[in-house]
């Protein structure tokens, strides 16, 4: 029996080597692996003994031959392959350990294109993709986290007593290597932005209990290359994350990252009901709590200060799943931790991905991030009332926020604290509407920020029945012009942007 091991991860090789040996296998290996065997004292074969040939082409040449290929990919029912091993004095290869080095590691967008090609690797995959392709004969293993299982039936009866759904778990396990491994010298060698074929490949960070529902099984993945921000939370908690807590953790923490001042953002359900700044991250949550005390019971809470005792004092009288923060105190944590069913999660700056990824059924977006570009010095003023300075930092604060509220979104804020939202609604009138509604007398003498168009006057003429003072919104609807009239009799000032911010 035979086996080449070639591995980048070497963690567990040394161990697996000596059993190998231990079972009666005749080990082959290059390179650092063949160092590391030799240095748990198993005895190797290198494989140019096997070859006939020195490593060629400055290394880039070692595995390429025959005596390999033929070796792995024989098919032992088929007696003309293992006449023509004979014939050739080749050997059946029925195991083969190789695991490849991660590229995305050894490789950046700032690596020279020269040092990059040379890193890409030839013979390995070779080797795994021809052991994975014969996996009724050979054994490809590419996970260490494999070995243990593995020497388990090799130890029942050598590599016949292996069962075939194994064999087949490994394969499929050795090909998802292998396109990870090429998706990622796909994505350095790209220009296309979004080419015909984009390969993603995903890495798993975490098993979930669920995914939206109980009945859903799920788990979170990251593009392999681009660190995952939610993989480096630390969770405090008894009870595991579930999606809809990361989704909606994940929409307040970038949301409350856009701003300077102490903020604080209460999501529920993947939209925000309280967003608010103050001078203190204390005011700040009092502010977002008070903004839709309703909505905000059982939320999400995001704080972009760290969370001292007073703050902690006052989240703790309230009922949240999940708090968000950069830091805690000691003192605070502890507060906190009394709450048995409360998770706190603690966060590292949220830093925009390249692009990001929705589903729809059976196709998948993938767009760049949301994010405003159009600065504030680009807006126009249509109407003949300007804001005022108390107005345009309400309307800055508003149109920060109204990326984040499901379309169709209307935001409603004052003194830097929202006091309607308004989203999901199939048309923005009613939006309009819901906005007001929560925000009661406080929408009088507040501004109001739209994500999109207003295509009719309407959603304006009930917008200053409630008081609303200054609009901001995209423009670009034909009645545009009637839009901005419905403002001028109403005294509102009106604020294009001039860009569209839809989230479905």
């Amino acid at each position: 029996m035979r086996a080449l091991l070639s591995v980048y991860e070497k963690s567990g090789i040394g161990e697996l080597g000596q059993q190998l040996v231990a079972l009666g296998w005749e080990l082959l290996s290059t390179g650092g692996t063949a160092r590391v065997l030799r240095e748990h004292g198993v005895p190797v074969r290198e494989i140019s003994e096997l070859t006939g040939f020195p490593d060629l082409l400055g290394g880039r040449v070692k595995t390429l031959h025959p005596a390999i290929h033929a070796a792995i990919l024989a098919r032992h029912d088929h007696p003309e392959d293992l006449e023509q091993l004979a014939r050739y004095g080749f050997e059946p290869i029925e195991l083969v350990v190789v695991n490849l080095y991660p590229f995305d590691r050894a490789v950046t967008s700032e690596t020279p294109e020269g040092e990059a090609i040379e890193l890409i690797d030839v013979g390995g995959p070779t080797l795994l993709r021809a052991a994975a392709k014969n996996f009724h004969w050979v054994l490809p293993v590419v996970d260490p986290a494999d070995y243990e299982r593995i020497l388990h039936e090799l130890a029942r009866g050598g590599p016949r007593s292996v069962p075939y759904a194994l064999r087949r778990e490994l394969a499929a396990k050795a090909f998802a290597h292998l396109a990870t491994y090429d998706a990622q010298i796909a994505a350095y060698l790209r220009t296309e932005p979004f080419p015909d074929l984009l390969p993603l490949p995903l890495r798993r960070i975490r098993a979930l209990r669920y995914g939206e529902n109980p009945h859903q099984t799920a788990a979170l993945y990251q593009v392999a290359g681009f660190p995952s921000q939610i993989n480096r939370w630390r969770t405090v908690g008894e009870v595991e994350l579930s999606y809809n807590n990361v989704l909606d953790a994940s929409a307040a923490w970038q949301l409350v990252n856009r701003f300077a001042e102490p903020a604080v953002v209460i999501v529920k359900h993947a939209a925000p009901c309280g967003v608010a700044v103050a001078e203190t991250i204390e005011a700040a949550f009092a502010r977002a709590f008070d903004a839709d005390p309703v909505s905000a019971f059982g939320g999400i809470v995001a704080l972009n200060r760290p969370v001292d005792i007073p703050t902690a004092r006052a989240l703790a009288q309230h009922l949240f799943d999940l708090i968000v923060a950069p830091s805690i105190d000691r003192e605070a944590e502890e507060v906190l931790r009394r709450r048995k069913a409360l998770r706190l999660i603690f966060a590292p700056p949220w830093v925009d991905p390249p692009y990001v990824v929705r589903s729809a059924g059976d196709i998948a977006l993938v767009q760049s991030p949301d994010r405003p570009v159009r600065l504030q010095e680009s807006w126009q003023v249509v109407t003949t009332r300007h804001p005022n300075e108390t107005e345009w930092r309400d309307l800055s604060f508003a149109w920060t926020i109204v990326p984040f509220v499901l379309s169709n979104g209307v935001v409603i804020a004052r003194d830097g604290q929202t006091v309607g939202i308004g989203g999901g609604q199939p048309n923005r009138v009613d939006a309009v509407r819901l906005a007001i509604w929560r925000a009661g007398e406080r929408a009088r003498g507040a501004v109001l920020a739209s994500d999109a168009f207003f295509p009719f006057p309407d959603s304006i003429e009930v917008a200053a029945a409630a008081g609303i003072t200054a609009i901001i919104q995209p423009g670009g609807s034909r009645r545009d012009g009637e839009v901005i009239a419905a403002a001028e009799r109403a005294g509102i000032a009106m604020v294009f942007t001039g860009e569209r911010h839809f989230r479905h």
